[in-house]
């Protein structure tokens, strides 16, 4: 049978170089809906988008992404950012594999040429740098978190009524003079210093440290050669490895709502900071993104965008008690901005990178929730933003 303007499912698959029993499977779990079926034949038929739609499918398929990754990466077509960012992910996932692969030869070389040189051979070494390979998962865990901050700072880097951004007011009130010894603590990927690079010192020295090495490792390559004063090393903030009194300035950037023991975090960053040294640490107050919120919950109220309030266990309301007992002076500055967002689907990226059961409850009904959404911002959303940073003198 043959309906002009569409493929039948026999010739998608010879054009996509695919089985029918793949195509059949793409369509049973929503990855690729046929355009048209035929009501008394239930023959499917496809258009050319839908052709498109499934080269796409493959080619993500073929780069790695499991089929669940690739059906919220095409699930919204329209925001290209969502598309883009995911595939700089996997760029990055490919970049630690070939960084790993390096590690392996070498070892594998130097095993080689300790057997040639009759010298004992440490077997241990070699398996764990073998084992080394299979870190994938893991990364893959640290860079959909890099993927989902970018969302994030995505929504408010197109809508913020503040000129000025979040990252260039963090640099301001942290005060930077030339000569000093910084320490970022949970640096992520670098972001806030490369959006003010051109404003940093030449003369400081800056530590960037992370618990997670991949986050290192997307910042060492982000920030490059040209940061010769840049040192990168992992480790828990909780467990400080550096003596008493070493840096003049301690940044904490939306980091200390995530430590497990926070009390542990500000009395080791008390300890390395100098005699009035400054620490700077960034939170959020109870009404941040409060808008954001009731629009999932008015779609559906068993969504819930994070199963832990941040602002609770370290926000504006209670940080300043918290950060008391280990500095002499702690005072809060407000970074004064709100969102006005008149389109959905950055807004939908920024819902479906969130930490909570979300995803559960949006992407069967997907077309649904953009309809919800897009009738939510016309002709725009607002949205609360109430965040800012405490300056800590020691």
């Amino acid at each position: 049978m043959k309906k002009e303007g569409y493929y039948s499912t026999g010739e998608l698959m010879k054009l996509a170089h695919i089985t029918k029993k793949t195509i059949r499977y793409y369509d049973e779990h929503n990855i690729l809906k046929p355009s048209y079926v035929d009501p008394g034949t239930r023959t499917r038929f496809y258009t050319d988008d839908d052709l498109a739609r499934l080269q796409q499918i493959l080619l993500l398929k073929a780069l790695g992404f499991s089929l669940s990754d690739i059906m919220e990466m095409t699930i919204n077509d329209s925001d290209t950012h969502f598309m883009v960012d995911s595939l700089n992910l996997q760029k990055k996932l490919v970049e630690d594999r070939i960084e790993q692969l390096q590690i392996v030869a070498r070892t594998i070389q130097e095993t080689a040429q300790l057997i040639e040189d009759g010298q004992s051979v440490n077997w241990s070494k070699m398996l764990n740098q073998i084992h080394d390979l299979g870190m994938e998962t893991s990364m893959k865990n640290q860079y959909q978190n890099a993927s989902n901050i970018s969302a994030r700072i995505h929504l408010h880097a197109l809508y913020s009524r503040n000129s000025q951004s979040w990252f260039s007011w963090i640099f301001q009130q942290a005060s930077f003079a030339p000569g000093i010894r910084v320490l970022e603590v949970g640096c992520g990927d670098g972001t806030f210093w490369k959006e003010n690079e051109n404003s940093i010192p030449e003369s400081i020295q800056v530590v960037l440290s992370d618990i997670s090495n991949g986050m290192l490792r997307d910042a060492r390559r982000s920030l490059g050669a040209r940061y010769q004063n840049f040192t990168f090393r992992t480790f828990d903030c909780e467990a400080i490895p550096y003596e008493d009194a070493s840096f003049d300035l301690v940044i904490a950037n939306h980091v200390l709502f995530y430590c497990e023991h926070i009390e542990d975090a500000c009395r080791e960053i008390a300890r390395i900071l100098k005699p009035g040294g400054l620490f700077l640490c960034s939170t959020y107050g109870k009404e941040h993104m409060k808008e954001i919120s009731w629009l999932v919950s008015s779609f559906d109220d068993r969504i819930v965008l994070s199963s832990t309030k941040l602002y609770d266990r370290f926000g504006k309301e209670n940080g300043k008690g918290i950060l008391s007992p280990y500095f002499s002076e702690v005072v809060w500055r407000q970074y004064e901005d709100d969102l006005t967002i008149p389109e959905p689907e950055p807004l939908i990226s920024y819902i479906l990178s969130c930490h909570g059961n979300q995803n559960q409850y949006i992407l069967d009904r997907y077309k649904e929730f953009a309809a919800f959404v897009k009738k939510q911002t016309t002709p725009s959303f607002h949205v609360t933003k109430d965040a800012g940073c405490f300056l800590c003198r020691k």
